[in-house]
């Protein structure tokens, strides 16, 4: 075993793990003089003031799994005594600024174009030179700035930001090349010094339309392209498509028994939510603002008339285009609950209106159908419950006698910790569970 060390490794610091996530999970333990994360490696490097206080911290979560975001971490000595002063602005990958940039797009749901990463990126300096490509990481870009010092500034305020609202991580990293390459100026690469480089495909134009303002601003609407992807060529009957309005007021509600979080867990069964106001003067009634218009439309097609906590939800389009900022609202833009971040088109295709029966994932490997049946047991009468295994992963179906337990099981439970892992809840639109076998 390592020697203790006022050091403390952390491995499994996934993209969506800020240094924040990471303070709030040490600091209980005494004061934090230094931390640099390893994005390169998923890991980080956290020192303590003092070795006590790590082994404080390694003894608790040596018996206790700690888990950030959903993701579970791990922690140990490090090798290390006490971290040197290496530029925290590398995030610890010890290599030296540079002004060509490596930029990784996590939750891709909208299409990345050279034009965009320029609107991003160019304000924190000239960019001379992009070039995109995929990767077995996912889509990435070679950016290169006119010096050093614009790319470390570009890195430094972006690093970790969504490029739209809830999706398109940047996750930046210096690259160690010295100078880009670009031979063609079109969607994938462009050299802005040298307007006058052909197109890689005559007749195609090099031009294609950014989304508006970027980074904080989602487009309205997703593109046609996509949203017939994800139904398989054709939208759901009722489903326009066309609607661009992305708050929605859900009215009627238990005002006793609902709250935002519980409203957050329905309503981002059909989209990203960006935030949510419940209305103090009118305590049955809440905005939800959704991250884009076609989810709105979703959830109000599938949630309108809906039964929860003995109340008949009423959905319906707002007259406030998004819900502002305030003591009285809740923010979810970032939060790694989010269903749509990731598998944008396979979640699509699984909306539905509120079913009988509910779908548990991301369930403890030694979960039991008992703790399955005791998690929910409480919303309403339980008929079958299925425990199976999926590619290695446990998941279960649990039918319950209406629609309304079933509800009232998925906004109560999901996202809640169970042995460590944080289950995540949706409906079935399965009629029966043996249909599943």
């Amino acid at each position: 075993m390592t020697e203790p060390s006022k050091v403390i490794h952390v491995r499994n610091v996934g993209h969506e793990i800020s240094e924040n996530d990471l303070l709030q999970l040490f600091q209980p333990f005494g004061v934090i003089t230094k931390l640099v994360m390893l994005r390169a490696k998923n890991q980080a490097l956290l020192q303590m003031q003092d070795v006590p206080s790590a082994i404080n911290a390694l003894q608790l979560y040596t018996n206790i799994q700690p888990t950030i975001r959903g993701r579970n971490v791990y922690v140990q000595f490090s090798s290390h005594q006490e971290l040197t002063t290496m530029d925290q602005n590398t995030q610890g990958r010890g290599d030296e600024p540079n002004r060509i940039l490596l930029v990784t797009i996590h939750h891709m749901l909208y299409p990345i174009t050279v034009e965009v990463l320029h609107q991003v990126f160019s304000p924190h300096g000239f960019v001379e030179k992009i070039v995109t490509f995929q990767k077995s990481a996912g889509f990435q870009a070679l950016i290169q700035h006119q010096s050093r010092q614009c790319a470390v500034q570009a890195r430094t305020s972006l690093q970790g930001r969504n490029i739209y609202d809830g999706c398109c991580q940047l996750d930046i990293q210096f690259s160690n090349l010295d100078e880009l390459q670009v031979n063609y100026n079109n969607d994938r690469s462009r050299d802005f010094t040298n307007p006058n480089l052909p197109s890689e495909q005559k007749g195609r134009s090099s031009q294609q339309p950014a989304y508006g303002d970027v980074v904080g601003y989602p487009p309205q609407m997703p593109n046609a392209a996509a949203i017939a992807a994800a139904f398989g060529g054709g939208l759901p009957p009722g489903i326009s498509g066309t609607n661009d309005r992305c708050t929605v007021l859900a009215s009627n509600l238990n005002p006793d028994r609902i709250d935002e979080d519980k409203l957050f867990n329905l309503f981002s069964l059909y989209g990203n939510i960006v935030r949510i106001k419940l209305l103090r003067n009118k305590p049955d009634h809440a905005l939800v603002q959704m991250g884009d218009g076609f989810q709105a439309e979703l959830a109000v097609h599938f949630l309108k008339g809906a039964m929860l906590f003995g109340k008949r939800l009423e959905v319906n389009f707002s007259k406030h285009p998004n819900i502002t900022q305030g003591a009285d609202t809740h923010e979810y833009m970032n939060s790694n609950l989010n269903r749509f971040n990731r598998n944008a088109a396979k979640n699509y295709r699984y909306c539905c209106s509120p079913t009988k029966m509910i779908h548990l994932s991301t369930l403890p490997q030694d979960i039991t159908e008992e703790e399955i049946g005791n998690l929910v047991e409480e919303h309403g009468t339980i008929v079958n419950t299925k425990l199976f295994e999926m590619n290695g992963k446990k998941q279960a179906l649990v039918l319950f006698e209406t629609e309304e337990e079933a509800t009232a099981a998925l906004v109560c439970k999901h996202a809640t910790s169970l042995a460590g892992s944080i289950v995540r809840i949706s409906f079935s639109q399965l009629q029966s569970i043996r249909e599943n076998q």
